[in-house]
């Protein structure tokens, strides 16, 4: 297992390296300039030429990349060139409200998809089956943007009862003083529970938008795996045995079809974690998705490189810790 470990992160050097490369080109081919937008369009040419100067971009691209490079190498994302704000920093305040954002999403799309993608395959071709299918179709099929903004219209603006948008009321943030930035575990820390109740009502609206696409995924996959699972010889016996239709369910198929499914849980996870930027746009969510888009359209390249490459390790971290699980899932997989 140590070995793996080793090799797995090991493998992570070429996967950060490339996607960097990535970064770097496609950024440089989007049109506009950094120092135009930032002095604004009555900025005389010697002040732009000054100020690219200073940021650098007068340098040909391959030792742009390199210095970006030499600075990666270092642990250095770099400083924002609109805020002047280092980009870890810009990262430890954004991550909290990204992390809980995908951690509620995640847990709703869990919480429903997996129990339905069970029962459909019990029930194989029954209305329950037929609806489940359905409605996972249109999950998937249903654009996010829409479902937020129509989400929004209904419970925020006709019936008032979840607030629009944002990450914690205005009328209580006297009340309020963030410690981790995690603000569901500051609340309860601080034993402030009106503070939660805020907290959790902005929540709502964002995650159950979010959750949609990871929901109907895990439906069909769970569904197509229990099925796979309901028709092996082992799962007769059971039955044969007089065991009860529940363990032989809950005990012996569902844990033996959980592989695929884990799979889809840590990739669905490794995305949400990236930052979702049409739900965080939507809410004025200020997560990482938000962060990365407006860096995008002010041609802010350390945000966007910094940014995508830290979501890309993300993203590989949480493989691993997947590929992992699988030897506890299954005894028969083993790692050297």
């Amino acid at each position: 297992m140590g070995r793996y470990l080793l090799r797995r992160l090991l493998q992570l050097i070429p996967v950060l390296l490339g996607i960097s490369l990535l970064v770097f080109a496609f950024l440089h081919l989007i049109p506009g300039d950094p120092a135009v937008t930032l002095l604004g369009d009555r900025a005389t040419p010697d002040q732009v030429a000054a100020l690219r100067e200073r940021m650098g971009l007068n340098e040909p691209l391959p030792l742009q990349y390199l210095s970006f490079l030499g600075s990666l190498l270092r642990f250095d994302l770099g400083t924002s060139i609109f805020t002047g704000v280092p980009i870890w920093e810009e990262i430890r305040q954004r991550w909290p409200a990204t992390f809980e954002l995908s951690v509620a999403a995640m847990l709703i799309a869990l919480l429903l998809g997996i129990p339905a993608g069970v029962i459909a395959a019990v029930r194989k071709n029954s209305l329950v089956d037929n609806l489940t299918m359905t409605g996972s179709l249109l999950g998937v099929s249903m654009p996010v943007y829409w479902l937020g903004l129509l989400l929004v219209y209904l419970f925020a603006v006709n019936l008032q009862w979840l607030p629009p948008s944002g990450r914690i009321g205005i009328d209580i943030g006297y009340q309020f003083e963030p410690i981790t930035g995690f603000f569901i575990l500051d609340a309860l820390l601080q034993g402030n529970f009106r503070a939660l109740q805020n907290i959790l009502a902005h929540l709502i609206l964002p995650a159950i938008t979010l959750s949609t696409i990871p929901l109907a995924i895990l439906a069909r996959i769970t569904r197509s795996a229990m099925l796979d699972v309901l028709s092996q010889d082992y799962i007769r016996t059971a039955r044969a045995k007089g065991l009860l239709e529940f363990w032989v369910i809950g005990k012996h198929a569902l844990k033996n079809a959980m592989l695929p499914v884990v799979t889809i849980i840590g990739l669905e996870f490794g995305t949400l974690l990236g930052g979702a930027i049409l739900t965080e746009t939507i809410f004025s969510w200020p997560g990482l998705g938000k962060w990365i888009y407006e860096g995008i359209l002010q041609r802010d390249y350390p945000v966007v490189q910094g940014g995508v490459v830290f979501v890309a390790f993300v993203f590989v971290l949480i493989n691993l810790i997947v590929d992992i699980s699988y030897a506890f899932l299954d005894p028969r997989i083993q790692y050297k």
